[in-house]
């Protein structure tokens, strides 16, 4: 079920939105009997707290929602949606006390606080419903909300059904859904088409390697997204061990971001050129596995010596990125759950990017406070290209010493993208490690809603 807004005929019940400062001044307005209950109750007005106040039947004739203070306020947002939970099934409407300025994104994480994934058990989920505050487009949101929850359940699928070929069905739906046009390379045709590393990473799994795309609309600027789809990640020869491979079935966390950034996109009909590469892949253990020390060629011509067989995303990507700025689109954006290094440095709140292009990064980080979705930019830093380059072949795939790891990958793709392309990557997490206001613990995206925020002024649309 896809998270939506109360409608306006479902005689919703007021909440009140009330902070540590407010909260006197609103039971003073109050009548009596309400302030004697609120006083009873010993209610405090921190954020995940609420309290239903009765009315004369004893049904709810209103709800105070704790706002907190502004110290925890920066502690996390989404905050009206740590309450949700606690509400009985029923519809309710925002009367006072909520920032204007907070409005949308008080209603996405209210949206947003119904996600469950129910595949594999039952779950409940919540019928609380909110009528969509005054200026708020709700329609966009629920667009914006649906993006969201495919991408969680992308992620949160385990790879026993959510292979390669499972991806490609998922983006083959989307693009039925929104009239796209959709095609696959698929097994050994990825060698007759020019696409080598993607078959070396996928070509030991008994599930084929894939190179997924999607195209949609007629005109305006050209947008070019692309996603690592590496299903499960072994390590491949250089095996994981076992707690780091517990998580691995999210290593296609960045397509499953970018297909719910194509869903918004398309959702919403933005006046662009979309076009989605996702990689599709498996990275396995078998006779014909890639080794450590294997020299591959690529689509751009560029040869690859293997040091790592784990550093394997960024080897399906570089063939991608290559295609994609074949097409020379206005803006190709890269997806990925690519490095440890960017968890070090981030944690996993945090999606950190890279680009070389300072209007892309105001245009990203003001989006992103707008909306809450954090991004933090990182440097394409040039000194550290020698790193990259062992000798024996063009690059390393993952260069000895483990220093800056994120920016090495990071180079390593630009390498891919190309000169002429205006290029942004964006090394994601793709994961909550405990819940949160809005995010359930499990998949979740980063970094796509601050992107779609962000597109038009980047693109002129």
């Amino acid at each position: 079920m896809m998270p939506r807004f109360a409608h306006s005929t479902d005689a919703p019940t007021p909440v009140h939105v009330v902070d540590k400062h407010g909260l006197q001044d609103w039971i003073d307005d109050q009548p009596a009997r309400v302030q004697a209950w609120v006083r009873a109750s010993g209610f405090k007005p921190g954020i995940g707290q609420s309290l239903l106040i009765p009315g004369a039947n004893g049904t709810p004739e209103a709800v105070l929602i704790g706002y907190g203070d502004e110290a925890s306020r920066k502690r996390g947002r989404f905050h009206l949606a740590a309450a949700v939970p606690s509400l009985p099934a029923g519809a309710y409407e925002i009367v006072s006390g909520l920032p204007a300025d907070k409005a949308e994104e008080e209603a996405l994480g209210w949206l947003l606080s119904s996600y469950v994934f129910d595949r594999y058990a039952t779950c409940r989920a919540s019928k609380a419903y909110l009528l969509a505050p005054q200026g708020v487009d709700a329609a966009r949101l629920e667009i914006i909300a649906a993006g969201e929850c495919l991408t969680r359940d992308l992620i949160n699928t385990p790879a026993s059904d959510m292979g390669p070929d499972a991806l490609e069905a998922a983006a083959a739906q989307l693009a039925a859904e929104h009239g796209a046009g959709f095609s696959v390379i698929l097994g050994e045709d990825l060698l007759t088409r020019n696409f080598p590393m993607i078959h070396a990473v996928g070509r030991a799994s008994d599930k084929a390697p894939r190179l997924i795309e999607m195209s949609w609309g007629n005109s305006g600027p050209a947008l070019t997204l692309v996603g690592k789809g590496v299903c499960f990640d072994t390590g491949g020869l250089n095996l994981k061990p076992g707690a780091s491979m517990g998580l691995m079935k999210k290593d296609m966390g960045g397509a499953a971001t970018v297909l719910g950034l194509a869903h918004m996109i398309m959702g919403l009909g933005l006046p662009l050129r979309l076009r989605v590469l996702i990689p599709a892949v498996e990275n396995a253990v078998s006779g014909n596995s890639f080794r450590p020390q294997d020299i591959l060629n690529s689509r751009k011509g560029l040869t690859v010596e293997i040091n790592n067989t784990d550093a394997e995303g960024r080897l399906v990507l570089a063939d991608a990125l290559a295609y994609g700025a074949e097409g020379d689109p206005d803006l190709m954006l890269s997806m990925a759950t690519l490095t440890g290094a960017a968890r070090v440095a981030m944690g996993p709140d945090l999606a950190p990017y890279f680009t070389d292009d300072d209007a892309v990064a105001g245009a990203l980080n003001l989006a992103a406070a707008k909306v809450a979705d954090p991004v933090w930019r990182m440097p394409f830093w040039d000194p550290y290209e020698a790193d990259i380059e062992p000798g024996i072949a063009d690059l390393d795939n993952a260069p000895k010493g483990g220093f800056g790891g994120a920016i090495t990958a990071a180079l390593f793709l630009r390498r891919f993208a190309g000169d002429g392309v205006r290029y942004t990557h964006f090394d994601i997490y793709g994961w909550q490690p405990k819940a949160a206001p809005a995010r359930s613990k499990g998949g979740v995206g980063m970094g796509a809603r601050a992107l779609l925020e962000a597109l038009p002024g980047v693109l002129g649309i």
